[in-house]
């Protein structure tokens, strides 16, 4: 019953997050663009639009094309990366958007002579970045549940604080220039970084004996080929104060209520830098909850796909923000290829190995664009 429920109410959602931004778009919303675009000075210099170009991303002129298979291979590394480690799909999907397809250095060309345009291209990444997670996020909550990964209430309840939250930050689109965005970005990232250090630590691991043990069950199993359902995620007691439940022979426990707390700060931090939260949910549920890396990917992406419908429904409906489908549904196909790779791969990776690809990953991203966007300092 668990696994029906679940996959019902994850497509249930994703649905909602795919038609309703089409449905009620309008002409207006594509009106706001080519005005915008009308609003460039033309010419071939830095900041202006030649009508004679080639239509690149969101149709401009002169814009960045990415073509088909880059966007596809990267997105396939995207969903990979988030299904694996229930983190940083939202963040490799901007790092892809933002400095692979060129469109970070586009859109900021624009700072001088046109910032609405700067704006608005810098939204239309935001977005996207949440399209290729959302879909990542709905594939990996199935892929987890069945195999009983997931520990449903408290990704619930952190995806029910990201309700509000999403929306609070949707009123943001259109005052963020490029270079606020990507410094933010960075800097989150990278502080992030630093508080998984201290999590890895001895003092950090002293009151984890419970998530060890259940790892090293967890591990075991997979290694002799055994049935990980049969020891997956049981809920023994849930209020809405204290909620238990088992994983691989060990007791965990968290409070709803400060599940729902947590989920609406990250949220809001997540959906202002465009990006899905796994890279906030997983030391929150690491060290807050307690829980071992193998069920902490599951319950992230849960959390995450409930923030992405909220926020590319606020984004796109309310806001207007504009996306380029050509390449976002060449991605959505990479993702969701990725997304199924993930959980059937990442079962076979010790946890050790897990949080040393997030460590890495958030020292790097973190400190390349915080330098980048509040110092213009490129490494």
């Amino acid at each position: 019953m668990q696994k029906r429920t679940i996959s019902l109410l994850v497509m249930l959602m994703m649905g909602l997050a795919l038609v309703l931004p089409l449905v009620t778009a309008t002409t207006a919303h594509a009106d706001k663009l080519a005005d915008a675009i009308a609003a460039t000075p033309q010419g071939t210099e830095k900041g202006q639009i030649d009508p004679a170009a080639k239509p690149g991303f969101l149709g401009i002129p002169g814009a960045p094309d990415p073509g088909m298979l880059m966007p596809f291979l990267w997105a396939i590394w995207v969903g990979w990366i988030f299904s694996t480690v229930g983190a940083f799909g939202g963040v490799m999907a901007g790092v892809g958007h933002i400095t692979v397809f060129g469109l970070g250095a586009y859109a900021k060309s624009f700072a001088d002579t046109n910032n609405t345009l700067n704006k608005m291209i810098t939204d239309s990444i935001r977005v996207s970045n949440q399209w290729l997670v959302g879909l990542s996020s709905l594939v990996s909550s199935i892929t987890y549940a069945r195999q009983k990964r997931l520990v449903t209430s408290l990704g619930l309840f952190l995806g029910g604080g990201a309700l509000l939250a999403t929306y609070l930050i949707s009123q943001t689109a259109g005052k963020v220039s490029f270079s606020q965005y990507q410094g933010w970005f960075g800097l989150c990232v990278f502080l992030i970084g630093a508080f998984m250090i201290y999590d890895m630590s001895p003092k950090g691991q002293a009151k984890k004996q419970a998530a060890k043990a259940a790892v090293k069950a967890f591990e075991e199993t997979v290694k002799c080929k055994g049935d990980i359902c049969e020891q997956g995620v049981k809920t023994l007691k849930w209020s809405i104060t204290k909620t238990e439940i088992s994983f691989f022979g060990q007791t965990f426990s968290f409070n709803p209520l400060w599940a729902l707390f947590g989920g609406f700060i990250i949220s809001a931090i997540a959906s202002f830098i465009g990006v899905g939260g796994g890279f906030l949910y997983v030391p929150f549920l690491t060290s807050v909850a307690g829980l071992p890396m193998f069920v902490v990917a599951g319950t992230s992406a849960l959390a995450v796909l409930i923030s992405m419908v909220t926020s590319i429904f606020q984004f796109m409906t309310m806001k207007g923000v504009p996306i380029f489908w050509p390449m976002i549904g060449v991605e959505l196909i990479g993702v969701f290829v990725g997304s199924i790779l993930g959980p059937k791969t990442g079962k076979y990776i010790p946890e050790k190995v897990l949080k040393w690809i997030f460590l890495i990953l958030a020292f790097y991203i973190g400190l390349r664009y915080t330098l980048r966007g509040f110092f213009a300092i490129n490494i």
